[in-house]
């Protein structure tokens, strides 16, 4: 159930700024930085100097890359990975600043790819590192499982996996939570040990495979864009050093467009709303949305939670063209950028 929402509206920064080399301009975001006072805390943070170390390939399949990194000095308050897709347009993945490993997912096969990993505090970048990637050539099999296994032995970062294998890590039950026309969240539980990561994998309205990255401590994702009145099949994996250990699976059936309305009737049905119900006492509430960074491309807002607790934070935009967007955020993080 959303519970409280906040807006505000922001001016991306000019065109010419988007003209730029591979590698970001840091010059030009710096001035436009200055502006909102949520720069400050930056400044006290600079004196300790957070160091991003060798960005490093963990997987490789034919259409995604996994990619690993220490932070061997200080802390960042998130990352930002940017790289060019097959058409030669700009992406940019926004990342938690606890993480350390990320899987970028609708790669084209057999194409050689340069990622840049930037290391950001208060919306600015402080360090970075790149890596060029070529992905495998494209097979009849969706899942290339075998093949990533020699690879991850190359860089040498597969020996925390055998070391964690004796405890055994399994995953629990896939429920829904929350189905609306356009969106599903799901949950599970890790009943015996632990993973590193989760990947959720479906396809879409199209019949086009889907892929989201997960972080380990997260035990509940809401999967956005999907269509009405139609059904899905979801595959939740358990990951441990790029490996998939363990899955579970359902099948789901998006909610008509008529049933917005009614959808807490349909949220009862499962039977799993109950702890929605002990939680409501404490009533959660959201502060203030604030504008930390804007870059021509991007833009980076952060909230505070003055009350209570969430589950998770969705937000909702329109982009350029009007389309609806919807960005799924854990619970715990009150910052995101949107690139």
């Amino acid at each position: 159930k959303k519970i409280d929402h906040v807006s505000t509206e922001v001016l991306t920064g000019e065109e010419e700024a988007a003209e730029e080399p591979e590698e970001l301009p840091l010059p030009t975001e710096e001035p436009q930085h200055e502006k909102p006072q949520t720069e400050v805390p930056a400044s006290e943070a600079t004196p300790a100097q957070a160091v991003l170390k060798e960005l490093r390939v963990s997987s490789v399949t034919p259409s995604s890359v996994g990619l690993q990194w220490t932070v061997p000095k200080g802390s960042f308050d998130s990352f930002m990975l940017q790289y060019r897709d097959a058409q030669g347009q700009p992406q940019a993945l926004p990342i938690d600043g606890r993480s350390r490993l990320v899987t970028v997912p609708g790669l084209s096969p057999s194409h050689r790819y340069r990622f840049h990993l930037y290391g950001m505090r208060g919306g600015k970048r402080i360090d970075r590192v790149s890596t060029d990637i070529v992905t495998g050539k494209a097979k009849g099999q969706r899942e290339v499982l075998p093949s990533e296994e020699p690879q991850q032995e190359k860089p040498g970062n597969e020996s925390p996996v055998s070391v964690a294998f004796p405890a055994r890590a399994v995953l629990g039950e896939l429920r829904v939570s929350r189905v609306t026309p356009d969106s599903v969240q799901l949950q599970w539980s890790v009943p015996e040990g632990s993973f590193d990561s989760f990947m959720l994998q479906y396809r879409d309205a199209q019949g086009q495979p889907r892929v989201l990255p997960i972080d380990g401590r997260s035990h509940s994702v809401t999967v956005p864009g999907l269509s009405p009145s139609r059904r899905y099949r979801f595959h939740v994996y358990g990951l441990r050093g790029r490996k998939k250990i363990d899955h579970v699976s359902t099948e789901v059936m998006t909610a008509s467009e008529e049933v917005l309305p009614s959808e807490e009737q349909q949220q009862e049905k499962p039977g799993n709303e109950s702890p929605a119900s002990v939680a409501l006492p404490a009533r959660p509430v959201l502060g203030e949305l604030r504008v930390s960074s804007v870059t021509p491309d991007s833009v980076q807002l952060q909230w505070s939670v003055p009350e209570g607790s969430f589950d998770s934070f969705m937000l909702q935009y329109r982009d350029a063209q009007g389309q609806p967007r919807v960005l799924p955020i854990d619970g715990r993080s009150h910052s995101v950028t949107v690139p």
